[in-house]
């Protein structure tokens, strides 16, 4: 590692380091912590799954180190910085440089198959067809329950490398696992295709359960591994492009942290449906949580009493495509109305009409109905190249906020 990249890391870190400890950011954090708390306060705005690839302004994302891992630094850096430089929203900075205890895993014993479709050789949004590689019942022996193993000589080198890299521009913290993301309907739709998942709900609803059980055990035999052997880290800002901080988190293990879980490929299905071959499966780990986070870019509208079957439930997604009022006004002050706005609304052109608009609407019947409310935008494919999207989109969306709740 060249002297040149420790300086040009070294750098950025320091004014990454006055970001993440000033003032702003401290009162960023408590709205954050707040409304995780139900707290009726102004709601955090995030953006997040950014295509970074059409931002660059100025070359200010244009990255210099040779080595690969002090690039990988030097990218995150700058698109923090970038964050709080052009948008007005709330950013999930630690005055620490993270990094993850490490294990292995001896894996599952299946790979997926898949056609890929492209419009931007560029992009990482892409269109699948997957192969159906569990078409047979007896193909249900190949998904293995996997054993982990503790790298300690990873921590180790990896602290050694982030150590030497950042000097005394930022501290470097070995970190625990923070949460767990249980999108299993995600992961069996990789194996199998959705429709071919469909199609099983009524001809083969029994070794649908089979699959899905299988796979809630591998969460479940990495999780008993994380606590025994590793550390659950209570402490992680971020639950997957969501605000993680909240109170009350005094325990150790899993019960201080948070659970997070979805079903997007059920969006059309009867609440019935969504109980038995989802929430049910949910329900045999939750409780070994703080807190429950459930919802991604499925419309929840119809399925809230089966969704609140779920122990410790404290946050809910609420896409364009829900029927807000709905939603709002069953949910009240007993949950976070995680509000995700439209990305089509940045991916062309932005009209700062539509946007205060559709903000409006949400701010209206959040504060009719008493619902602590985030923002957060996300799955962004596209900006068609123009960051003044995003950055128009946070101003709007922020004087509207000014406007209903205070600065």
């Amino acid at each position: 590692m060249l002297q040149k990249d420790k300086d040009i890391v070294r750098e950025l870190a320091k004014r990454y380091m006055e970001l993440a400890t000033d003032e702003k950011q401290q009162k960023m954090n408590e709205r954050m912590r707040d409304t995780n708390d139900l707290k009726l306060v102004r709601p955090p705005v995030v953006i997040d799954e950014i295509p970074w690839y059409q931002m660059n302004i100025d070359d200010e994302l244009t990255c210099l180190c040779e080595n690969e891992q002090a690039r990988s630094v030097e990218l995150k850096l700058r698109r923090d910085i970038y964050r709080r430089k052009h948008f007005c929203a709330d950013t999930l900075f630690e005055p620490f440089f993270r990094v993850t205890m490490a294990y292995d895993s001896t894996g599952i014993g299946l790979s997926w198959k898949e056609e890929i479709v492209r419009t931007d050789s560029k992009n990482n949004i892409v269109s699948h067809a997957y192969e159906d590689m569990l078409e047979d019942e007896e193909n249900l022996e190949l998904i293995k329950i996997p054993s982990f193993t503790a790298r300690p000589d990873k921590d180790e080198k990896a602290m050694e490398f982030y150590t030497s890299l950042l000097g005394d521009a930022m501290p470097v913290k070995l970190c625990g696992r923070g949460y767990v993301y249980d999108a299993a309907w995600d992961k069996i739709a990789r194996y199998r295709g959705l429709e071919n998942i469909i199609y099983d709900f009524y001809d083969r609803p029994e070794y649908l359960h089979a699959i899905r059980q299988r796979f809630l055990d591998i969460v479940k035999a990495e999780m008993d591994f994380v606590e025994k052997n590793l550390h659950v880290d209570p402490t992680v800002p971020e639950l997957h492009c969501t605000p993680a901080y909240v109170s009350g988190l005094a325990e150790d293990g899993w019960k201080a942290t948070w659970y997070r879980s979805m079903a997007q490929g059920f969006s059309e299905i009867s609440p019935e449906m969504q109980e038995e071959f989802d929430i049910n499966y949910s329900l045999q780990i939750a409780d070994r949580f703080a807190y429950t986070y459930y919802g991604c870019c499925e419309p929840l509208h119809r399925k809230l009493n089966v969704i609140s079957k779920i122990p410790n439930l404290r946050k809910i997604g609420v896409v364009p495509w829900a029927k807000e009022e709905v939603m709002a006004e069953w949910m009240g002050g007993k949950y976070v109305y995680a509000r995700k706005p439209n990305p089509s609304h940045v991916a062309l052109t932005t009209n700062p009409d539509v946007i205060r608009k559709e903000t409006e609407t949400t701010v209206k019947l959040c504060q009719k109905y008493g619902c602590p409310v985030e923002f957060v935008l996300k799955d962004i494919s596209t900006v068609s190249n123009k960051p003044e999207n995003l950055i128009v989109w946070s101003k709007v969306v922020s004087e509207v906020l000014d406007e209903y709740y205070g600065k």
